[in-house]
């Protein structure tokens, strides 16, 4: 068996290897470098910015953990940079020498269908090619949308690719975007000292979440003094050689020396010559797919970004799992009711399964156990008090159908909840499995016994 993909993002390269230990011929097309946005130009670098900013702020607060120390602390953005670069180059080695153990081709250029079973390649140094096989599998991801109000230059107005590859620490910045991005990226220049302004359409930040998990992260920014600007729409934006301004509806401006425009993301799907391989997208720019990850076309799959679903890379990788698995004869079909998520704000965000305003809407009955940080002794040992568990359960079953944390190490505790729901299991189940004292994940087990009212360190009502 033969299987191109086009792109060697998280989708594609964990495709690409799994395909080979499956014992295809494998060949990726990549235009850029491997490991696509995410390894590139999206969660490792952003979160090699968060561990730097979380090393300054824990610096900045050492007497507070009982250590003296008289020199200046202070951020050199050249070196974060830096730093972030070499973790970057270390996980793309990675991944080239993993290409090379498995025997997968890797081919450098751009490449786009010119029939159904043929691909032209532009390489970055030679001639054309004609490449074929018996499958392909697209997965060339998205990019950040450009927005007419919103003219990226680069200088004042910039992507999240700047914001990654600032060589110093701005004044002032403004971020269009409430959401993950905007989220994370406030959290990490306000740390570092820039003046944050957060601009967001919606009522509440980071509104693809439980709306108390948004109430806390809310005060937690405002607490870091983050200026928040919820509800509103950037009617205009002006530039000029020191600032840019936003002007706001209701009448209000807004001024800084960055803005940083985190909303919106496009489908790369251009120039991919889908037309001439009979593959179907929506109105989106999105292509197509069903459960098994097949397009119109039943010989090309699709996954990840491109496909217009979850934007996450570990979707995009149990994507390319479950293509390469449909490919080799082994039918699979994609299953989204446990994805968990991380949003590696300062507290972290995690969530999976429902949201409590989800039930709402559709009439569920639930019940509904929560446990503060603050209630935690290794959350005091760490200095880590803020945020909370917050465990939904159906209220006849008792089986979970959500988990949702804020709080520290949080995008990791996660699994945990993940793992029960992915068995089905009650929040009784939970609440009664043993765990180690003292841990943050006992945070878990408490907010599952607060679901049946039991929690032992919970104040009586």
């Amino acid at each position: 068996m033969k299987i191109l993909i086009l792109g060697s993002g998280p989708g594609g390269y964990v495709a690409a290897l799994r395909a080979a230990q499956m014992g295809a011929e494998v060949t990726v097309v990549e235009e850029k470098e491997v490991g696509g946005t995410c390894l590139n130009e999206g969660c490792i670098p952003t979160k090699t910015l968060v561990a730097s900013a979380e090393a300054y702020a824990t610096a900045k607060d050492l007497a507070s953990f009982g250590i003296d120390f008289s020199g200046e602390i202070k951020p050199n953005a050249k070196k974060i940079v830096d730093r972030k670069n070499s973790v970057i180059a270390t996980q793309v080695k990675g991944i080239r020498g993993l290409f090379k153990s498995w025997g997968v081709t890797l081919k450098e250029g751009r490449g786009s269908f010119i029939s159904e079973k043929e691909i032209r390649l532009i390489p970055k140094n030679g001639p054309e090619e004609t490449l074929t096989a018996d499958k392909f599998i697209i997965a060339t991801g998205s990019r950040p949308a450009s927005i007419p109000t919103f003219p990226f230059d680069g200088r004042r107005i910039i992507s999240s690719t700047e914001a990654l590859d600032m060589q110093e620490i701005p004044d002032s910045m403004l971020i269009i975007g409430a959401g993950v991005m905007g989220c994370e990226f406030g959290c990490i220049y306000r740390e570092f000292g820039t003046e944050v302004t957060l601009i967001e359409l919606m009522p509440r930040a980071l509104t693809t979440e439980d709306p108390e998990i948004s109430q806390v992260i809310e005060r937690e920014l405002k607490k870091k003094k983050i200026k928040l600007h919820l509800g509103v729409k950037v009617e205009k934006v002006t530039t000029d050689d020191t600032s840019v301004k936003a002007y706001l509806s209701g009448g209000k401006e807004l001024s800084a020396s960055k803005m940083l425009v985190t909303i919106g993301r496009a489908f790369n799907t251009n120039g991919v010559g889908l037309e001439h391989a009979g593959v179907e997208m929506d109105k989106r720019g999105a292509i197509i797919v069903n459960d098994s990850m097949e397009t119109s076309n039943k010989d090309i799959y699709a996954i990840g970004d491109v496909t217009g679903g979850m934007l996450l890379a570990h979707v995009a990788s149990k994507q390319g799992l479950c293509a390469v698995s449909n490919i080799m004869g082994h039918k699979e079909k994609m299953d989204y009711t446990v994805i968990p998520a991380g949003i590696f704000t300062h507290p972290e965000i995690a969530s999976v399964g429902l949201r409590e305003h989800q039930l709402a809407e559709r009439g569920a009955k639930y019940k509904v156990g929560r446990f503060q940080y603050r209630a935690l002794g290794k959350a005091h040992a760490m200095g880590e008090i803020s945020g909370m568990f917050k465990v939904i359960a159906d209220s006849d079953t008792n089986k979970i159908l959500g988990v949702h944390i804020i709080g520290h190490n949080a995008a990791d505790i996660i699994h945990e909840a993940a793992v029960a729901m992915k068995a089905g299991l009650t929040a009784e189940a939970l609440a009664e499995t043993v765990h180690a004292h003292p841990t943050l994940a006992e945070g878990l087990m408490e907010a599952a016994e607060d679901v049946m009212g039991r929690a032992v360190h919970v104040p009586k009502p």
